[in-house]
């Protein structure tokens, strides 16, 4: 895709996200929002076949933009699986930061957080994809018969970044920082189970979240 097709296309998306969150609610129609926001409808559907396309592609593109920055970090690519995780988690925070009062309107139009959520689709492609290149990475140092199954693992990831997504939504702490903590217990305790040695982190990430349980109860 050359630079003049993505500039357009992140316009489209731009337009779509201040539509839904001055409007409190996602466009009815392809022409309505085109007519609305002076959007060419055939232009709009050069890049998406519908609105809810535009909705998936959101998400897949904040997933593009942590990738995009994790990149540039030049120990990324050598990193642990543990630390490259915790480098994805904080940056992909930071990036829906940017774009929080979307993202509270995005989660809170679904019915449920893990749930098969069309919005989220691609991202769940594109993350199952790194945490699987995570665990067979990890899987190296492994004789083959202590090797965790990367599907299986991918998919516990998965539930992992949901159960951050909603943990993050609710957080009202300053600068997040409840988030953060939720993020470093959450992934050192999934290290210790992928390690075989889970008892401490399972019962230090519980008592971390019987805390925020009754605290916030």
């Amino acid at each position: 895709m050359s630079q003049k097709d993505k500039k357009e296309r992140m316009a489209i998306m731009a337009a779509f996200m201040k539509y839904t969150l001055d409007r409190d609610q996602y466009p009815l129609s392809v022409y309505k929002f085109c007519k609305d926001t002076k959007n060419d409808e055939k232009m709009f559907y050069k890049y998406f076949g519908s609105l809810n396309a535009v909705r998936a592609m959101v998400w897949e593109s904040f997933y593009d933009n942590v990738m995009s920055l994790l990149e540039k970090e030049e120990n990324f690519k050598n990193s642990t699986p543990k630390d490259r995780l915790l480098s994805f988690y904080f940056t992909f925070f930071e990036v829906l930061l940017l774009n929080r009062s979307y993202v509270l309107f995005s989660l809170s139009d679904q019915e449920r957080m893990m749930g098969k959520m069309a919005d989220l689709a691609a991202l769940k492609k594109l993350f199952k994809a790194f945490a699987t290149e995570l665990i067979e990475d990890g899987n190296e140092k492994k004789p083959s018969y202590s090797q965790h199954p990367p599907k299986l693992f991918s998919e516990a990831a998965w539930i992992q970044l949901c159960f951050l997504l909603k943990f993050w939504n609710d957080d009202t702490s300053p600068d997040f920082e409840k988030t953060d903590q939720a993020i470093e217990k959450s992934v050192q305790t999934a290290f210790d189970v992928f390690e075989n040695t889970p008892l401490s982190a399972l019962v230090d990430f519980g008592k971390f979240l019987w805390k925020e349980k009754f605290a916030s109860s």
